[in-house]
């Protein structure tokens, strides 16, 4: 993207399609035909198998009410008890909370581009794939990278964060 384009796209995915650009990232945002509000409705979109789905699941840090963001493969359940041991207790964000201290509606948020950076957390269930896609600040708009790739843009560490998986 040279960036005139970016002026007919939704806010939040123009800001993802910043970032990625500022970082050197080779694959701009999609926008999809259909809503990807969901991982399975990405995946089926995309023609590509659930795991490869990177949602972005925010949560509440009790302590300091920070946005906790964990990234995690759209074929495993967050365990939360796994991630209060590495954050501190956490709880449910609703979505005011999500779309004031993200900028992202819930079904779009994006891994990047936040309007307040988030404490970070990324699924090592991930790295299972090549390729995976995540959403880019709004539910029609994915966007490609590598697990490797998802670590570089974040900055996060990557940790077992999951339910079932030893």
């Amino acid at each position: 993207m040279c960036g005139a384009e970016l002026h007919s796209l939704p806010e939040g995915v123009q800001r993802v399609a910043r970032v990625l650009q500022a970082q050197g990232h080779a694959h701009a945002p999609v926008m999809l035909d259909g809503a990807a509000r969901t991982a399975q409705e990405a995946a089926d979109a995309l023609g590509i198998a659930l795991g490869q789905i990177a949602k972005s699941i925010i949560f509440r840090r009790r302590s300091d009410d920070a946005a906790v963001l964990v990234v995690t493969s759209g074929d495993r359940r967050v365990d939360e008890k796994k991630v209060d041991a590495l954050v501190g207790k956490t709880g449910r964000a609703d979505a005011d909370f999500v779309k004031v201290r993200t900028g992202f509606s819930i079904g779009g948020v994006s891994p990047l581009g936040h309007v307040q950076m988030p404490v970070t957390l990324i699924d090592r269930e991930l790295f299972r794939f090549d390729e995976i896609w995540a959403a880019a600040g709004h539910p029609h708009a994915v966007f490609r990278l590598r697990p490797q790739d998802l670590e570089r843009l974040t900055g996060a560490p990557v940790a077992d964060v999951v339910q079932g998986v030893a």
